[in-house]
């Protein structure tokens, strides 16, 4: 690869460091996802035939790190798909700008390859280590419950950290190829222009493939709403797996539901607070790929902790009534799940806080504009307190809508009613959580972004 690209490569870091940085976190929650469960599944296979024949409590180690790990890790590579996503729109008028100095597309596809690559070899090593030691952790802790054989040892060949920096290279490289395709499709005009003032609408192509996932979603969640009910854990597979594919539906249509809900959020927005609330209703309604950029995340982190607090709910109480005991209902299985629910959450707070954080201070130029013609401070973070607001109402609709729907054909399947049984206090916390990291995490942003004297800041070029 050419000095010239990798010189390009790495001042784009260095001018958004924040960007990158949420990208480096998810990339490196991803290797550490899936050093981890591979670490688990190396343990078993590498295991005397005495060590794996032995009599364990539980579905055992393969079954757990397979079940464990699925909902994990593609969670997490779609954190990373995300946050690529996200970087690639904050540099998206920088590559035009190369585009008509010349640069090929080849070129600025080379350019942005040689930043996610850097990007994961940095994370890599910190990443690989961090899931070794997490596996050894968590197979303790199975071990100790008697849920994995006492003779498995966690091997110290590298080979499940190189199997996850393949994947998160395979996972960046893809996503980078169908993200690059707008600054690289049309002309270095027309890209130019849409990276001053953003993309006017979504690309039908997004829109028919987040119809595709969306309809993908439904039919697992039906084929979970048809499940016998003695078929309870099949039921809850299926539902769970059917929110994080509406989920990334939602990542996919984000734009689309911001633009729609936007207005209607933003009138009663308006109307209690008129100058904060028209300033932000207006920077909402104009960006809306902005606006799901941050939406998504939020969407995420209620959307899977809602539907697996009320799945594990609504088969608490049909196992009261009925007296059967499941993998749903045993004590050992609902710690599994209580831990993959923390690592889940982890996942989703790490994305909010890293998107939210890169998203307002890029807005620093737009900021000393409003304040070079006469807005104060004070105005624009009352401003940014409406947004933050705004964006959590957002969030947490469209991953309460999902909850709603995984949990409703779940209850349905074993119930035979779509209202399943919601743990209030439990959502409560959820929803809680969301504001705690959407709120501060904008204005607190915003007071730095806000700051410094206004010419010297409209002058700065965002990032």
């Amino acid at each position: 690869m050419s000095s010239p690209v990798l010189a390009l490569s790495a001042g784009q870091i260095r001018r958004r460091p924040a960007s990158f940085a949420g990208l480096g976190a998810a990339l490196f929650l991803a290797m550490a996802a899936v050093t981890l469960f591979g670490s688990l599944v190396a343990a078993q296979v590498t295991a005397p035939a005495a060590v794996t024949r032995a009599a364990v409590s539980g579905p055992g180690l393969m079954p757990i790190a397979g079940g464990f790990g699925e909902i994990a890790v593609l969670v997490a590579l779609f954190v990373v798909v995300n946050a690529l996503g996200f970087t690639l729109r904050q540099q998206h008028r920088d590559l035009a700008l190369l585009r008509t100095v010349a640069a090929t597309p080849r070129q600025v596809r080379r350019v942005v390859r040689a930043q996610v690559a850097a990007t994961t070899l940095l994370v890599a090593v910190p990443g690989g280590l961090t899931g070794h030691l997490a596996a050894r952790a968590f197979l303790t802790a199975l071990q100790r419950r008697g849920m994995a054989a006492p003779g498995l040892r966690i091997p110290g060949a590298p080979v499940p950290a190189l199997v996850a920096l393949a994947v998160a290279l395979l996972v960046g490289l893809a996503a980078t190829a169908v993200s690059v395709h707008r600054v690289t499709r049309p002309a270095p005009a027309v890209a130019l222009t849409e990276g001053a003032g953003g993309p006017r609408r979504t690309g039908a192509p997004r829109l028919l493939a987040g119809v595709a996932v969306l309809a993908g979603g439904g039919v697992l969640l039906r084929l979970a709403a048809s499940r016998p009910p003695g078929e309870l854990d099949k039921a809850g597979q299926a539902s769970l797996l059917g929110s994080l594919v509406l989920l990334v539906a939602v990542g996919l249509l984000g734009p689309a539901a911001a633009r729609v809900l936007a207005p209607v959020l933003g009138a009663p927005a308006r109307a209690l607070a008129p100058r904060a609330g028209w300033l932000a209703d207006a920077n909402l309604r104009g960006y809306a790929a902005r606006l799901a950029s941050a939406v998504v995340p939020v969407a995420l982190l209620v959307g899977l902790s809602g539907t697996m607090l009320v799945l594990t709910s609504t088969a608490e109480q049909v196992a009261r009534a009925t007296g059967a005991t499941t993998s749903v209902t045993k004590e050992s299985d609902i710690w599994l799940r209580e831990m993959e629910l923390g690592l889940l959450v982890c996942f989703a707070a790490v994305s909010t806080v890293n998107t939210l954080v890169a998203l307002t201070a890029d807005r620093r130029r737009e900021f000393a504009l409003l304040r070079l013609v006469g807005a104060t401070r004070r105005q624009l973070l009352r401003m940014l307190s409406v947004e933050a607001a705004l964006t959590t109402a957002i969030g947490v609709l469209l991953g309460t809508a999902v909850a709603a729907a995984a949990s409703g054909a779940f209850s349905l399947a074993v119930t035979g009613s779509v209202v399943p049984v919601v743990p209030g206090a439990a959502c409560a916390w959820v929803l809680l959580g969301a504001a705690v990291l959407t709120v501060p995490g904008i204005v607190g942003t915003g007071l730095w972004a806000v700051g410094g004297a206004a010419v010297e800041s409209a002058g700065v070029e965002r990032g």
